[in-house]
């Protein structure tokens, strides 16, 4: 009897090349794309998340003569990913929803779903390996998107296939030609969030919050000292390591090192003072079954396109995680993920405080404002 396999399709090349890799290799295999959130007439046709990816997808499963049915989850990733996306901007925080997602919907509520059409397997088109119940980096080091996945329950690893994980980008799109599958082929993919189908994220925070929200009001740029140098539109607009949209007129490029949303300030400073020696995460979670012990060496990644660095793990406990750098990383974001990594393996990981730099930047930088305000 074939195994089943449920296969998340976007109506990407990626997802569409892992369920054909799939069915050539004699899984029982159902096509399952998730319907995320409200598309509305006006979201520009994209190569993921719209409806005629939805089109897409039940092509290419009418080209393998497999099921393709659409599930209805925007319920969950509403609260899951999207309401937790406007609540971390409205914490002066750059959340990074791909993971929630990750976390939540495409493989809790997928599995859910597996569960109930009977099958073993669930499976996406990631760029990341998953052997003998452990997950890796994909092969291909340009387009590795094991940074995130570190949220998922690590149950999950025991009925997880990523059958295009050890493949390049060009390949994949090669295997599409050679398997029948033009209409994905050469599909432009997609960089941007889903539900930010023009990159307005403010536009986002709005409609949830509305427009006089603490985080999209006025506020003051604040030097490192403490200094008020001009006035912004709204914390939410900027991020940490921000270069554009900052006041102008001073010898040396200003970048945002920290946002403070108790008196909406966002912070600014020189190059140098972005540079984080320690890294503190929260909400951790593990991938093996015993976290690495304090004075560990690991590698640690702090941005899904920064590179690994060699970090030591300083304290660790059920919730919480810091290392040190083995050298300084440029800013360090409160919201975005710290991965850990042994060699190609995926540890853990967690959501970042910042460093502990940071925690000293924000308590200096409030206490000037306060004192040169008397």
């Amino acid at each position: 009897m074939r195994e089943r396999v449920v296969v998340a399709m976007s109506g990407g090349v990626d997802s569409s090349v892992a369920a054909a890799t799939l069915a050539n290799d004699g899984y029982d295999v159902i096509g399952i794309t998730m319907k995320l959130f409200c598309y509305g007439e006006t979201v520009p046709d994209r190569p993921c998340c719209s409806l005629d990816s939805i089109a897409d997808a039940r092509r290419v499963c009418d080209r393998l003569g497999v099921p393709h049915y659409v599930v209805n989850m925007e319920r969950s990733f509403g609260e899951q990913v999207i309401d937790d996306f406007v609540t971390e901007y409205s914490r002066g925080r750059t959340p990074i929803p791909c993971v929630r997602c990750n976390t939540f919907t495409k493989f809790r509520d997928l599995l859910r779903t597996a569960d109930g059409l009977e099958a073993r397997w669930i499976a996406t088109g990631h760029y990341a390996r998953v052997e003998a119940g452990v997950l890796r980096r994909g092969s291909d080091a340009a387009k590795d998107q094991s940074y995130f996945l570190w949220g998922i329950d690590r149950s999950v690893l025991g009925c997880m296939l990523l059958p295009v994980g050890a493949l390049t980008k060009p390949e994949t799109r090669k295997r599409a030609r050679d398997l029948g599958l033009g209409v994905v082929a050469n599909k432009v993919e997609s960089q941007d969030i889903c539900f930010v189908p023009d990159g307005d994220h403010v536009a986002v925070i709005a409609k949830r919050l509305g427009a006089a929200a603490p985080a999209l009001s006025p506020g003051p740029f604040v030097t490192s000292d403490g200094r008020t140098i001009g006035r912004h539109a709204g914390y939410a607009r900027y991020t940490v390591g921000q270069r554009r949209g900052l006041p102008g007129g001073h010898r040396e490029p200003l970048y945002v090192v920290a946002i403070r949303p108790e008196d909406r300030a966002v912070v600014v400073g020189q190059r140098h003072e972005l540079l984080g020696h320690t890294v503190i995460a929260r909400d951790v979670n593990w991938l093996v079954s015993q976290a690495p012990p304090v004075g560990s060496r690991v590698t640690v990644q702090v941005r899904h396109r920064a590179r690994a660095v060699g970090a030591r793990i300083l304290s660790c406990d059920a919730d919480a995680i810091e290392v040190a750098l083995i050298e300084p990383v440029t800013a360090i974001t409160p919201g975005q993920s710290l991965v850990i990594y042994r060699d190609d393996v995926v540890l853990g990981g967690g959501l970042i405080d910042g460093p502990r730099e940071l925690a000293v930047l924000r308590r200096r930088s409030a206490a000037d404002t306060t004192a040169a305000s008397t």
